[in-house]
């Protein structure tokens, strides 16, 4: 299931072997993911479900919470890796593995695929499978030139999509990606809009202004979105507390944390909660 090359890990597995292995779960669970999804596949993403009209690619940070809403997985890929296999963080950025297919706060990040482009993607599938059998000096690159290969295939579809694909709208895809990144990296303690104009060296009118040009959502909305995203994690997948839960927020209030998370998804955290 995986190779290793000293502290880096790749590995390939049949969606359906990985929902029904828990040891599975637990080697991979810190791995980066990408999952090839076959058309009427019906995906829980964290909270929200989702049903593929086409085949699609789906990207996966370790924290993300998937759970396939199928009995039958068949035809349903998972590639994995750490980030010591691949992150290119200085070179290629589009196509790294914090990228915009990655870490992406606008939306969960996938791509549906036309029929031409799923023949693509699942001959580098099964290119990946033939090399993950194979035991040579050059398995290692060849592994990581594949899996960079659907990155950039899917970064090119996923800038089509938006219609971001012209040169010209290089620093719009940028500017996306780096407030991404930032409310990724600091939403436990930056709550304001003002926070990460700041730390874009722009006004927070123009954030809103840039950021509403590529979504639907207001910067605050994408900020609130996130710490919430963040907090259901915790209250479904941990035993922290409640207050200890506002607390690792940046929320010194607790009682201020309970009436924000129950105005915006219509119930109290405890009553979330008991939903698990």
């Amino acid at each position: 299931m995986i190779k290793q090359f000293n502290y880096k890990q790749f590995g390939n597995i049949d969606l359906a072997e990985y929902n029904n292995s828990a040891k599975s779960i637990n080697i991979i669970d810190d791995h980066i993911k990408i999952n090839f999804i076959p058309q009427k596949f019906g995906l829980k993403i964290d909270f929200q479900a989702f049903n593929f009209e086409r085949d699609a690619l789906l990207f996966v940070n370790p924290k993300v919470v998937v759970q396939p809403l199928d009995k039958s997985l068949e035809g349903a890929e998972l590639i994995h890796f750490n980030r010591d296999f691949y992150c290119i963080e200085i070179h290629d950025q589009e196509v790294a593995c914090d990228g915009i297919l990655y870490n992406n706060v606008f939306e969960v990040p996938f791509i549906e695929l036309n029929d031409d482009q799923s023949k693509d993607i699942q001959k580098i599938i099964s290119d990946i499978k033939s090399e993950m059998i194979t035991h040579d000096a050059n398995t290692e690159e060849m592994l990581r030139i594949l899996l960079k290969l659907i990155i950039l295939k899917s970064t090119r579809i996923w800038k089509t999509k938006h219609q971001l694909a012209d040169n010209d709208q290089h620093m719009a895809v940028q500017f996306l990606r780096k407030f991404s990144q930032l409310v990724e990296q600091h939403y436990k303690t930056h709550h304001t809009v003002a926070d990460y104009a700041e730390m874009l060296f722009v006004t927070p009118k123009n954030l809103s202004k840039k950021i509403n040009l590529l979504s639907k959502n207001t910067p605050n909305d994408i900020i609130k979105e996130r710490i919430i995203l963040e907090s259901k994690r915790l209250l479904a997948h941990t035993t922290l507390t409640v207050k200890e839960i506002a607390y690792s927020l940046n929320y010194e209030d607790d009682a201020y944390f309970v009436r924000f998370f129950t105005k915006n998804t219509g119930v109290s955290p405890i009553s979330f909660r008991k939903q698990f």
